[in-house]
């Protein structure tokens, strides 16, 4: 039997009760209208206690569970403080509140701890870096709780997901000292990597083993921390969805190249360092009428056009470039183009063939 089943006849048997005395207000039982009206209350009272019973209970027990397993610690600490100060101030106005005149004063210290409490547990967690950066040094405490997981901010970890494991340039950027947070691999990525390393797909199986020769790599760099942990999200198997809501819980950034994942991370008001944006954001600018020496490397798709590119893989469609095909030619940029894609420019040759 589920316990669903026996809160909803437990809250049949309650209501069923209630609609006893409700009956009970209307006189003596003793005429047939007065037992009429006990069986309606009662059937009424059993049937709505039998559809609301688990809304009452155990599903606001389930959404609170679920809510409190996603919260980070440090947020789950200071709430709990923040409500223990909001109860004491309302213990301590209870008793001026219940000599109020009646009816006020049976329910002001019940509405007024309640709404206390409240009040000290969102004001504990909204200013709790505020909080721990005031009581931290007032009380010389080092390694301890205040220090959120020796972190002074959630930009000091990351966390990395699947797909630029695979893709490798995040090893790169390690390299060059622009990420110096701690990188965490969730348990649960590094399965999922190693699923498709043996996976018996050939292509698919180079990618997995390049991700783990990736992971290796990182941990042989000393520059940059990083970390496997046991971290998980109970109840869900998605790998992007645990990953947000450990982020979520951690209250850290997200690595990726995964367009999914950026957009349903970001929806979420997760911070998403997207190595796609990255490689856009560094290209070198290049304006109209800017001269330039390519070397034209194949034909395009339109009359006597040729194909070069730069260094950072952008592509050059250039006119009338078809003959001077595996040859260096000097180029004008007439058009630069931004895409969803990336970047494309179109030039015209302008100087003599090298």
């Amino acid at each position: 039997m589920s316990i669903e089943l026996v809160l909803r006849l437990v809250g049949m048997v309650i209501f069923a009760i209630l609609g006893t005395r409700v009956a009970a207000l209307y006189g003596p039982m003793n005429s047939p209208e007065a037992v009429r009206l006990t069986t309606i209350l009662v059937l009424a009272g059993s049937g709505f206690g039998l559809l609301i019973a688990p809304y009452l209970t155990l599903y606001p027990f389930l959404y609170t569970r679920d809510y409190l397993r996603q919260m980070a610690a440090p947020k789950l600490i200071f709430g709990a403080f923040g409500l223990i100060v909001g109860l004491s101030v309302g213990a301590l106005l209870y008793a001026p509140l219940s000599a109020l005149p009646e009816p006020i004063g049976n329910f002001s210290p019940m509405i007024a701890s309640l709404i206390l409490g409240y009040i000290g547990a969102i004001v504990m967690i909204m200013r709790q870096e505020d909080i721990a950066s005031f009581i931290k040094p007032t009380l010389n405490l080092g390694g301890t709780m205040f220090d959120f997981h020796g972190a002074k901010t959630h930009e000091d970890k990351v966390l990395l997901d699947t797909s630029v494991i695979i893709d490798g340039r995040i090893a790169d950027i390690c390299q060059t000292g622009f990420l110096r947070s701690i990188i965490l691999v969730p348990r649960f990525v590094l399965n999922e990597l190693q699923f498709i390393a043996d996976s018996a797909e050939q292509l698919r199986r180079a990618r997995g083993r390049r991700g783990l020769d990736i992971l290796k790599q990182l941990q042989q760099d000393t520059r940059v921390p990083i970390q496997i942990t046991d971290l998980d999200i109970e109840g869900v198997r998605n790998v992007d969805e645990k990953l947000v809501l450990l982020a979520k819980q951690l209250d850290c950034p997200i690595v990726t190249n995964d367009y999914n994942l950026n957009s349903v991370a970001k929806l979420q008001g997760i911070t998403v360092l997207n190595i796609n944006e990255l490689a856009n954001a560094v290209k070198t600018i290049i304006l109209p009428a800017e001269m330039m020496d390519v070397k034209i490397i194949q034909e395009g798709k339109e009359h006597n056009q040729g194909i070069a590119y730069l260094g950072d893989g952008t592509m050059i469609v250039v006119e009338n470039g078809k003959k001077h095909i595996d040859h260096n030619v000097e180029v004008e940029v007439t058009k630069v183009l931004q895409t969803t894609a990336g970047r494309m420019i179109f030039a015209k040759v302008n100087g003599k063939t090298q």
